[in-house]
């Protein structure tokens, strides 16, 4: 991965939604980045940052307000009727919620079939083999295809949606916090199961999630997000040791250590205020008016996404 190839290039992307007559929530706002060819890409942030809009709007599943996604050079946003369906094809999604996403009057074998039954023309032999080699990569027996929804528990018909997402043979994979409703049990088998099948059949995720423990674990380089903007980007280990952005710092600093000695030595950074409200967000920085380090022009001037380090990408005044 020397030469890293780009797979999705995201360009400014904004998606905005309006909220009653005169009010426009920016759930993302000019967001750009680049995911290479096999690696595992990173979101993380607070709940109502943005992340899954950004992840759903990467995928076509929202058409963006502003800006470009590109795949493989074409804005996936201006697809014809054809094209979208053979990306839709190519890039799949697993869902937060295991049981809303699954629909409770299908088999599990039909739920799983449903993208090879649109993509591809098939025999019900050939059909029920590629239902039971599915089952059996996620680690399911072949019983549980005929089988519903509810007869599972959680872990079960999360890893249904991972067989689900895998059927029509993607390349690329948005995993929108695939294990946030499971056991810490249950989290880490899926995630192992995740970058097992990313190494065998050399796939691509954008992993977005709020556990920064795991998505450290699972990712290559991570971005990290607040009010709809990336606040800082880099490589995994770089986010977790040098962080720049003090919002960055505020979060890996919040993440509980095992080992009891270096917990109570190490400095929690407690963010006062709280989230602004993406409808209406302060002019300047978003981050301002929780910042321990705010100067007077991160009032008046939104910082941008800049490069301070290889590879290594800040939005903050404090680097300019």
């Amino acid at each position: 991965m020397h030469e890293k190839e780009i797979l999705v290039k995201v360009e400014h992307l904004s998606k905005h939604f309006k909220v009653g007559r005169k009010l426009t929530l920016k759930a993302v706002d000019n967001v750009s980045f680049n995911i290479y060819k096999g690696e595992t890409f990173g979101v993380v942030g607070e709940s109502g940052c943005g992340k899954t809009t950004c992840g759903r709007t990467v995928l076509g599943m929202y058409e963006a307000t502003k800006g470009r996604v590109i795949y493989e050079d074409k804005d996936i946003h201006s697809f014809s009727k054809n094209e979208k369906f053979d990306f839709k094809k190519k890039a799949q999604y697993i869902f937060q919620d295991p049981y809303a996403s699954l629909d409770p009057r299908m088999t599990i074998g039909d739920i799983i079939a449903e993208g090879m039954d649109t993509h591809f023309s098939m025999s019900e032999k050939d059909r029920t083999d590629r239902i039971n080699e599915l089952l059996g990569v996620v680690g399911l027996n072949k019983e549980h295809g005929a089988r519903f929804p509810h007869e599972l528990s959680g872990g079960q018909r999360q890893r249904v949606g991972i067989a689900r997402s895998l059927a029509v043979e993607p390349e690329f994979i948005v995993c929108d916090e695939p294990i946030s409703a499971l056991d810490v049990s249950i989290q880490a088998q899926v995630v192992n199961l995740l970058n097992q099948l990313k190494r065998e059949m050399g796939l691509t995720y954008m992993f977005i999630s709020h556990d920064l423990s795991m998505v450290k674990h699972i990712s290559d380089r991570i971005a990290v997000m607040y009010l709809g903007a990336v606040a800082e980007l880099a490589k995994a280990e770089e986010i977790y040791e040098n962080s720049l952005h003090p919002y960055t710092q505020a979060l890996i600093s919040a993440i509980p250590i095992p080992d009891p000695h270096v917990g109570r030595s190490r400095q929690r950074i407690r963010l006062e205020g709280e989230v602004p409200s993406p409808i209406n967000t302060p002019p300047g920085c978003k981050f301002v008016n929780r910042c321990p380090k705010a100067m007077p022009k991160c009032h008046e001037i939104e910082p941008v996404l800049q490069e301070v380090k290889p590879e290594h990408y800040v939005a903050c005044h404090l680097f300019d």
